[in-house]
C-alpha cells in the first residue's frame, strides 16, 4: 500500500470509527457488531504504525493508552472548580430557594440535574481539539491527566466545530456494570476489591500507566461550561440549559434526566423523582444539583467564600431496604477465625442485587438480637459488604432461630476456642493443617498488597490445591508451566502468564514478604515499619521481644505475636526455603532516619510543594508517625492553605502548628 492510498483508509476508518462510537456511546443504537468494530480499530492501529507521519493526536487508537508517565504535573485551573453547600432535607432545599427567589423574583427557574457520584476533571480545547485535562485538585491546581483522559471514550478528541477555545468541567465515573466485572476480576485474582465506582474511577484516572486507565472503561458527563465562546458568531448563551444543549451540539454527552423548573414544590418533586430513580441507573449518584439557570442571575446572587450562593446539592441518605434472613454461614479466615456472613432473600440496593451481608462475629449478632428468619434492615452506603442494621422485631412469628457459633471448625472438625485477645468475641480454628486457612493463606500471600502475584486468585489457589500441585506457599516457587497448562481454564498462555508473575514476586523486598508471611496483627504498615529497623528476614527471625517492642507502632501484644512467629519451627522452615528459593528477604526500602523518632504528625490544607502523601512519606522516612485526627498525642499539626476543623481542634487542645517550611527545619 503506498502513503496515498493508507492515508485516505486512514481518513476512512478515523471518520468510520468516530460515528460508529458516537452511535454506540450517545444514543445506544449500534449498527454494527463489537467484532466488525474491534477489526476495523486494528486495522487503523496497524496503518498507524506502518505509517507513522500520518498519525494523529486526535485518531481513536489514542484512547487505548500511550507511554506510562513518570508522575503527574501540576495543572493550574483558569477559573476555579469549587464546591458546593450541601443540604439534607427538603426544608433546607426550600429554605434556599426562597432566599434566592427574594433576590431574583418568584418566577426564577432552576436547572434540577443529578449528582453524578465520580470524579470532577477539567477538559481544554483548542481549535475545537482536546489538549489538555485536570483533576480538580484543590479546585485551584489539580494533576494533569490528559493521557488517561483520551481513553475515556465519551470525551471528544475533536468537537464538531474548531471553536478557538473551550475549557468544560464534567464528571468522570465507572459504569456499575463495568464496576461489577472489575472487582470480580480482582477478587479472581486475590486483589484488593474496589469500594465503590466512584473509588473505582478516581483510581483508574490517577494511573500512571494509561493502557490501564483504558482498560477500565470510563466514561464522563460534561455539566459546565467554565470559560469560552461556545458560538464562532459571537452569540453569548444566557442560560445553562442554553450551554448543555450547544455543548451536547459539539460532540459532548452532557448529563442525563436533567429539567428546568420553578417553585420548590416541582423542584422538590423532581428531586425525589431522581431518588427513586436511582437503582435503575448505570451509574452511581449520591444527590441533586440545584442551580440558577440564568447565568447574570448567578452574578446577581453572588459566591460566597468557598461556594457558589446561586446553588446547592442535595444529598440523598444512604439506602436501606428490608428482606428476610435466610441463613447464616460460618467462614474460615486466614488466621482461624471464624466469621458469620448472612445469606438474604435477594434484595435490589444501591444499584447491585444483594444476597449477602457481614455479621462481624457472635456480639455483634448478639446486640442486636438478629435471628435465622427475621425480616433485616440491610445498609449500602458505599461499602463492598452490605450490612445489617437491625432485625425488625414486630414481624416475628416465632419461627425464628437463634444462631450460636460451631464447636468446630466448618472447614477442618478440629475444636475451635474463644480469642482472649481484644474484645473476646473472636472463635478461632488453631489446628494448623486447616485448609481454609492454608487456602486463604495462599491467597494473601499473593494478594496484591503482599506478594503482588497476579492471576493467583481464590480460584486459581483452589484449583492448584485441588490438583495437588501445591500444598503451601513455598510450592509456588516450584512450579513450570507444564504444571499449570493442563488444568481447567488454564491454558498455555495463562499459565506462562503466572509463572511469570510468580518469578517477579521474588524481588518484592521484605516489606512485602512479612505482610504476605500473614503474622496476626502485622498489617502493611507495621511491616513496612519492621523491614525498616531491622532490615533482613535473618534479622526479624533472630529478634527478640524488647527488639520488636522498640519499632514505631509496634506494641507490646504484636511484639509478642511476632517472637512467637519466628520461634516456631515450622514457620522458620518456610522462612528459610523461602530465601533458597530466590525469594528477596532484605528490605528494598530506604533505611529510616530517627529525625523525628517518637513525634506524631497531623497534615492539614494544601501545602505549598508538596502533596500530603509527599509530606507524609517524608515523615515516615525520617522515623515520625503521620495520624489523621488530632488528640492531645498529636505532636505537631503541619498547617497548609484552608486548613480546616483539624487546625481549629489543634488551636484548642495546644498543639503545635507548623507550615511547610517548619516541618522541613526540623529535618
Amino acid at each position: 500500500m503506498t502513503r496515498e492510498q493508507a492515508k485516505i483508509r486512514i481518513d476512512e476508518l478515523r471518520k468510520t470509527i468516530e460515528y460508529n462510537s458516537r452511535l454506540y456511546y450517545e444514543n445506544d443504537a449500534p449498527e454494527i457488531s463489537d467484532y466488525e468494530y474491534d477489526a476495523m480499530f486494528r486495522e487503523l492501529g496497524d496503518l498507524e504504525a506502518q505509517f507513522p507521519e500520518l498519525d494523529s493526536p486526535t485518531s481513536p487508537t489514542k484512547r487505548v493508552g500511550g507511554k506510562a508517565l513518570d508522575r503527574f504535573e501540576k495543572f493550574i485551573h483558569p477559573v476555579q472548580m469549587g464546591s458546593l453547600t450541601d443540604v439534607f432535607s427538603y426544608e433546607e432545599l426550600s429554605d434556599f430557594i426562597t432566599k434566592t427567589n427574594t433576590i431574583l423574583g418568584e418566577d426564577t427557574e432552576y436547572s434540577v440535574e443529578p449528582k453524578i457520584d465520580g470524579l470532577s476533571v477539567s477538559l481544554v480545547y483548542r481549535d475545537g481539539v482536546f489538549v489538555q485535562g485536570a483533576t480538580r485538585g484543590d479546585g485551584f491546581v489539580g494533576e494533569d491527566v490528559t493521557e488517561n483522559l483520551r481513553t475515556v471514550r465519551s470525551i471528544p478528541l475533536k468537537l464538531r466545530e474548531p471553536i478557538p477555545y473551550l475549557n468544560v468541567r464534567g464528571e468522570v465515573y465507572m459504569p456499575r456494570s463495568v464496576f461489577a466485572e472489575l472487582n470480580a476480576a480482582r477478587e479472581e485474582q486475590g486483589i484488593a476489591l474496589f469500594a465503590n465506582p466512584r473509588n473505582a474511577a478516581a483510581g483508574s484516572l490517577r494511573q500512571l500507566d494509561p493502557k490501564i486507565a483504558a482498560a477500565r472503561r470510563l466514561e464522563i458527563f460534561v455539566f459546565n461550561l467554565q470559560q469560552g465562546a461556545l458560538y464562532t458568531d459571537g452569540r453569548e448563551p444566557k442560560t445553562h440549559s442554553e450551554t448543555l444543549a450547544r455543548l451536547a451540539e459539539l460532540g459532548f454527552t452532557t448529563l442525563p434526566e436533567w429539567q428546568v423548573l420553578s417553585g420548590a414544590d416541582k423542584i422538590s418533586e423532581k428531586v425525589a423523582a431522581l431518588g427513586d430513580a436511582r437503582p435503575e441507573l448505570s451509574f452511581d449518584m449520591d444527590g441533586a444539583v440545584i442551580k440558577v439557570n440564568s447565568l447574570s442571575g448567578r452574578k446577581t446572587v453572588g459566591e460566597g467564600t468557598s461556594t457558589p450562593k446561586w446553588a446547592v446539592a442535595y444529598k440523598y441518605p444512604p439506602e436501606e431496604k428490608r428482606t428476610k434472613l435466610l441463613s447464616i454461614d460460618v467462614q474460615v479466615g486466614r488466621t482461624g477465625v471464624l466469621t458469620p456472613a448472612a445469606n438474604l432473600a435477594p434484595v435490589h440496593l444501591a444499584g447491585t442485587t444483594v444476597s449477602r451481608a457481614t455479621l462481624h462475629n457472635l456480639n455483634f449478632i448478639r446486640e442486636r438480637d438478629i435471628r435465622i428468619g427475621d425480616t433485616v434492615v440491610v445498609r449500602k452506603a458505599g461499602e463492598i459488604i452490605p450490612e445489617i442494621l437491625e432485625s425488625v422485631k414486630s414481624e416475628r412469628d416465632g419461627s425464628e432461630l437463634e444462631f450460636e457459633m460451631p464447636r468446630v471448625c466448618p472447614s477442618c472438625g478440629h475444636e475451635v476456642v474463644r480469642d482472649d485477645a481484644g474484645d473476646g468475641a473472636a472463635i478461632r480454628c488453631i489446628y494448623p493443617g486447616c485448609p481454609a486457612q492454608n487456602a486463604r493463606g495462599i491467597v494473601h500471600f499473593a494478594s496484591k498488597g503482599a506478594m503482588n502475584i497476579e492471576g493467583l486468585g481464590p480460584q486459581v489457589v483452589e484449583l492448584l490445591l485441588a490438583n495437588g500441585k501445591i500444598r503451601k506457599i513455598t510450592d509456588l516457587y516450584r512450579l513450570r508451566v507444564e504444571d499449570i497448562a493442563g488444568l481447567e481454564r488454564m491454558g498455555e498462555k495463562s499459565a506462562q502468564n503466572l509463572i511469570a508473575a510468580i518469578e517477579k514476586s521474588k524481588s518484592a523486598g521484605l516489606e512485602r514478604l512479612l505482610y504476605a508471611l500473614g503474622v496476626r496483627q502485622v498489617g502493611e504498615v507495621a511491616a513496612e515499619e519492621i523491614a525498616a529497623r531491622l532490615r533482613t528476614l535473618e534479622e526479624c527471625m533472630n529478634a527478640s521481644f524488647e527488639d520488636f517492642a522498640a519499632i514505631n507502632d509496634i506494641g507490646e501484644v504484636t511484639a509478642t505475636t511476632l517472637v512467637e512467629f519466628f520461634a516456631d519451627e515450622n514457620n522458620r522452615s518456610v522462612c528459610l526455603e523461602l530465601a533458597e528459593l530466590g525469594v528477596l528477604t532484605e528490605s528494598v526500602a530506604e533505611p529510616k532516619k530517627d529525625t523525628l523518632a517518637g513525634l506524631t504528625f497531623v497534615l492539614t490544607g494544601t501545602l505549598p510543594t508538596m502533596t500530603r502523601d509527599e509530606a507524609s512519606e517524608l515523615i515516615k522516612k525520617n522515623g515520625g508517625k503521620v495520624s489523621s485526627s488530632v488528640s492531645k498525642k498529636t505532636s505537631y499539626v503541619v498547617a497548609g492553605d484552608e486548613a480546616g476543623s483539624k487546625l481549629t481542634k489543634a488551636t484548642a487542645l495546644g498543639v503545635p502548628v507548623i507550615d511547610e517550611d517548619g516541618l522541613r527545619a526540623m529535618l
